[in-house]
């Protein structure tokens, strides 16, 4: 389950029942993603209140853009975190598709690129594992709890990037807009290739999709309103032509019903992306969970 910072009028009371509810379960994870130029709040920051919220569910970034940061500090942070939270953390990293968040901070857009995101990918496992990156007295720490650091997911939806991230990533963060399951199933493919191919288990395979519950008109209606508030940088009549096919909509045993075609083709996890704050989404879809 993935936490509302996109919605709009967040206050951390929000934001800890949603932590909260998540972690009762049966969610395997509980997930978020980062913009800069948009209302949500800060990746990290959030990260250090989520360890503290919770103690047993999963802790996952969808996605963090490498890029945006300097490498070394967001080693530490995430290292931190993953202390913090018991060793509870995974990291989904990605390039990020929005130009306006490079220029926020200052990145140079030229490092928008899977190499651009390796590169400081690399710079962190070093820090992981211990290593002095200069000539310092002693290493970045702290040491993450879990050994190497936190296992590492790629945001892709394109195959070139998921065979460029098979010699460091340990699983894919994927994402489908329309729940097309039968081309969700060839990107997974060409993970389980090329883990193959660099002599590596088998990746962990995972997908996520827009919901919203509720009847057929008021639920699609949640969603579109989420898209348009979300994909502010998109034409609003652009957003207005996908949004009736994009997400999921409709009730419980409707959504068991997709959940279970996603397990027919071996994922390993569904990371629900909500289109409200409202908890009883929330605790919906915990019913639903509880029943695969």
């Amino acid at each position: 389950m993935t936490m509302p910072v996109m919605e709009p009028d967040l206050d951390a009371t929000v934001l800890q029942d949603w932590a909260r509810a998540i972690d009762e379960g049966p969610f395997s994870s509980l997930c978020w993603g980062e913009r800069i130029t948009f209302s949500n709040p800060d990746n990290l920051t959030l990260l250090g209140a989520l360890a503290a919220w919770t103690s047993r569910v999963r802790l996952v970034t969808t996605v963090i853009v490498p890029q945006l940061h300097d490498p070394v500090m967001l080693a530490k942070a995430l290292a931190t975190a993953d202390m913090l939270s018991g060793g509870r953390l995974t990291v989904g990293v990605g390039v990020g598709g929005r130009h306006e968040d490079y220029h926020a901070v200052g990145a140079d857009l030229a490092t928008q690129t899977i190499r651009g995101m390796a590169e400081r990918v690399a710079v962190m496992k070093r820090v992981w594992a211990g290593e002095k990156i200069t000539e310092s007295v002693l290493p970045v720490g702290p040491s993450p709890v879990q050994p190497g650091g936190p296992p590492l997911f790629v945001g892709a939806i394109g195959p070139k990037t998921v065979r460029s991230a098979a010699a460091w990533a340990d699983g894919l963060a994927g994402t489908t807009l329309d729940l097309d399951v039968a081309k969700q199933n060839e990107l997974f493919d060409v993970a389980r290739e090329a883990w193959a191919q660099a002599g590596k288990p088998q990746p962990h395979l995972a997908t996520s999709f827009w919901f919203a519950f509720g009847a057929p008109d008021e639920a699609r209606a949640q969603v579109h309103g989420h898209l348009r508030r979300y994909m502010n940088w998109i034409p609003a009549e652009y957003v207005d032509a996908m949004a009736p096919t994009t997400g999921w909509a409709g009730t419980e045993d409707e959504l068991l019903t997709v959940l279970r075609r996603f397990e027919d083709i071996g994922t390993d996890e569904v990371q629900l992306i909500p289109t409200s704050s409202d908890l009883g989404q929330v605790r919906r879809a915990a019913e639903v969970a509880a029943r695969l």
